[in-house]
């Protein structure tokens, strides 16, 4: 027995350190060194996203629901891609939007592209409901996240089923819950706060209503937001089905952007007037 405890199998020999994983070699005779092993760590393909997408908007209205993203596609902070599609139809009664990573979000698409599918092919009149779409988005982006690969994406689901409006948010962390309004990225600062203001003093909006809504914080984010675009889609879901429109554009007026100033430029004017001062006051006192 003490012989057996004094020479260690070859397998176990030179075990990870710690914080590490093992890797039982595929082979006889690979490399046992946990730091050579491409399993020393877990997943991080996702961890620094490439191609992102900024905010999504939705809003209820009596009948519906209508989500809204700009089509530009940043890598970086340089405006790469200008005509790629974050709404995405699921079914009759449902549609999606996202921000975030691109790729995570084609590969979203394509497995619920494949559940839908699997969905129809059983030929028993039922389909997903919005609320279905949602509570599966939640459970998976958690599951990803547990295993440290998490789908970079923040999403908001809408629909319209059983007579009911339906908008839900999912995030990257399986965050999940349900508003009249939502927002994501940036718009979560700028453009939320102008949605629940209108539906505070009107809850229940009409279609034209909401689109008008919609529209005006699309063109806000476009002054607003350095990673917005001018370029947007709008999709509408309603008992008759899932509507997308566009590429449209909101109307701007930049006459006024000279007068704008930000805190930062302000500051820096103050500093260099400060300076000037000081400087003729110290040279005033030279003399005596």
């Amino acid at each position: 027995m003490e012989a057996f405890l004094e020479s260690p199998s070859r397998l176990w020999a030179g075990g990870p350190a710690p914080g590490q994983f093992y890797h039982i070699p595929p082979t006889p005779g690979a490399s046992l060194e946990p730091a050579s092993s491409p399993y020393g760590g877990p997943i991080t393909r996702t961890q620094n996203p490439m191609v992102t997408g900024t905010s999504v908007l939705g809003v209820k209205f009596e009948g519906g629901v209508v989500i809204a993203a700009d089509m530009l596609g940043s890598y970086g902070s340089l405006a790469r891609f200008r005509n790629i599609s974050r709404i995405m139809r699921v079914n009759d009664s449902t549609m999606l939007g996202a921000s975030g990573d691109y790729a995570d979000f084609q590969y979203l698409k394509q497995v619920l592209g494949q559940m839908v599918i699997d969905e129809e092919l059983l030929g028993d009149g039922h389909s997903y409901s919005p609320r279905a779409i949602h509570s599966w988005l939640t459970r998976a982006m958690y599951s990803r996240r547990s295993k440290m690969n998490p789908l970079w994406n923040t999403m908001v689901i809408g629909g319209y089923a059983d007579g009911e409006s339906f908008l839900g948010y999912v995030d990257m962390l399986g965050v999940a819950y349900e508003a009249p309004s939502l927002a994501t990225g940036y718009g979560a600062y700028l453009a939320q706060p102008l949605l629940r203001e209108v539906l505070e003093k009107q809850p229940v909006l009409s279609q034209s209503e909401a689109r008008e809504l919609v529209e005006r914080c699309m063109r806000v984010l476009y002054y607003r937001d350095a990673r917005s675009y001018n370029r947007f889609q709008i999709a509408t879901v309603t008992e008759k089905g899932v509507e997308i429109e566009g590429p449209l554009s909101a109307e701007t007026n930049w006459e006024i952007a000279h007068m704008i100033r930000s805190p930062s430029s302000l500051s820096i004017k103050r500093n260099k007037e400060s300076h000037r001062v000081s400087r003729i006051s110290t040279s005033g006192l030279s003399c005596f």
